[in-house]
Order: structure tokens, then sequence, then C-alpha cells
């Protein structure tokens, strides 16, 4: 594990001749910290100038990839052109140009994921329930340790015989538990980049437990970055803290392109 020299290095040196490059992103905890009301969480201002500059000069494909809903992404960045955004862990993706797509859910799982809604709703959780194209999360942030661990008791036992009989997953995430479809996840977002980038170098950066599949499918591919004030253990190649080194990497990415900063 590297914090910075030359895997960071290395590839920016591949930037600098390659014709075309790819650089993911994850959205809460990478570009924007992380916020008691999810609905305040806007990237880190140091950041916003050079992603902008990364967006303009076209030097790059710019994507980023969240759990969050694309057209929620596109709200909380405020930008104009938008950058390409996969949304609901790549099942909806949303292009600079206002494309819109979101994948099918069949209808025994679309009948799961509202049952689960419905036991959320009921048990008083409206206020941390997330409703998502292909799933729902329950957010913890900002609860007493004592209260997360009974309340996330509650909701494993209530939720994960729905992964049993349905085509779902659940799992925890940096502030809570999600329920999501298992045809999409940030590693395929990654593959499917991948492939339509062919040999072009590509990076993925994110910080929480959802973005190791994107990790494990970099492997072999370009780079990966963990982005997080601390170290956790990871498959990423690299960690960078936010916002400083952050805005660091993205800098040297943007020189390597050519571009203005």
């Amino acid at each position: 594990m590297y914090r910075t020299g030359s895997p960071i290095d290395d590839f920016v040196g591949t930037l600098e001749t390659a014709s075309n490059s790819a650089l993911l992103l994850d959205y809460d905890g990478t570009l924007a910290p992380f916020v008691e009301e999810r609905n305040a969480a806007i990237p880190y201002p140091q950041v916003m100038p050079v992603l902008r500059d990364l967006v303009d000069s076209e030097c790059t494909r710019v994507v980023i990839v969240s759990g969050r809903s694309a057209t929620e992404v596109a709200m909380l960045l405020r930008m104009n052109p938008l950058p390409e955004i996969w949304g609901a862990h790549g099942l909806e993706r949303l292009l600079p140009d206002g494309t819109f797509t979101v994948g099918k859910v069949d209808r025994r799982t679309a009948r799961a994921i509202k049952d689960a809604a419905a036991w959320a709703s009921a048990q008083g959780f409206d206020d941390r329930l997330e409703r998502k194209p292909g799933g729902i999360a329950l957010h913890w942030r900002g609860m007493d340790p004592d209260t997360i661990d009974e309340v996330s008791q509650r909701a494993f036992s209530a939720l994960l015989p729905l992964t049993r009989i349905n085509r779902l997953s659940l799992g925890e995430f940096d502030g809570g538990i999600e329920l999501r479809v298992k045809s999409c996840n940030k590693g395929h977002v990654v593959e499917r980049i991948a492939r339509e980038m062919g040999d072009a170098p590509i990076a993925y950066l994110g910080d929480d437990r959802t973005d190791e599949d994107a990790f494990r499918a970099m492997q072999g591919r370009g780079l990966s970055v963990l982005v997080r004030p601390e170290l956790r253990p990871t498959s990423a190649e690299v960690w960078l803290r936010p916002p400083d080194e952050l805005v660091d990497f993205l800098n040297s990415w943007l020189h390597a392109r050519g571009g203005a900063r």
C-alpha cells in the first residue's frame, strides 16, 4: 500500500502520451465529505475548480459512480456541463447531453424492494430511508452507537430473508445498510467503461466498502485509489487523504493531459 509515490507517478506518466483517458470517481466520501443531512452533501470547495476544468477541457472522460440516483448527484454537483454519471450502483446512466437510461428490475425483485421499504416505513425509519430504483438504503449517520447496533440488527433480521428468494444483496456501507439488486455494482461499471475505453489509462477513486467491487475490477486495468482521512483494509493500490491530496492528484492529472491549471 502506498499513499503517494511511484504508483501515482507512473500512472500520471502514462496520461501524458495517451490519446484518451477515463477518471472514475465515487461521490459521497470521495468528492464530498460525509454530513448528517445527506441532501446537503456538496463537494469539497477545493475540488470543484479542478473538476470543472477536467470536464471543460474534454481531455478526460470524467465519470461519477454513485449509490445515489444519477439525477440526485447531478443536482448536488451543480455543474454545467455535467460529467457522465452512473447512479444506483450502475443501474442508472446519465450522459452529459441529458440522455438517461435505467436498467430493468424484474417484477418479483421490485416487489421485494417495495416490501422492504414498507417494513422500514412501518418501523418509523422514513427520515432515514432512501428509496432507489434498484433497492433501499437505511442511513444511521448521527445516531449514537448503541442505537445503531440495535436498529441495524433489526434491519438485518427483517431484510436478509429477502435476499434468499430474490436477486438482491444486503450489505453495510459507511453509515448504513443497503438492500439492492445483485446485477449492479460499481465493479460492473468499471468493466463497462474499461471495455469502452480500450487501452486508454483509467483510474477509479472511492472511499467506501461499495467501492471495493470497483477496486477489484480495476486490477490489471489501471489505478485504484482509496480516498478517505484514515487508511482501512482495501483492495485499492493507493491511499489519498481528502481534500488536499485528492486535489493534488486531480491537478496532476489535468497537467498531464494538457489542461489549464
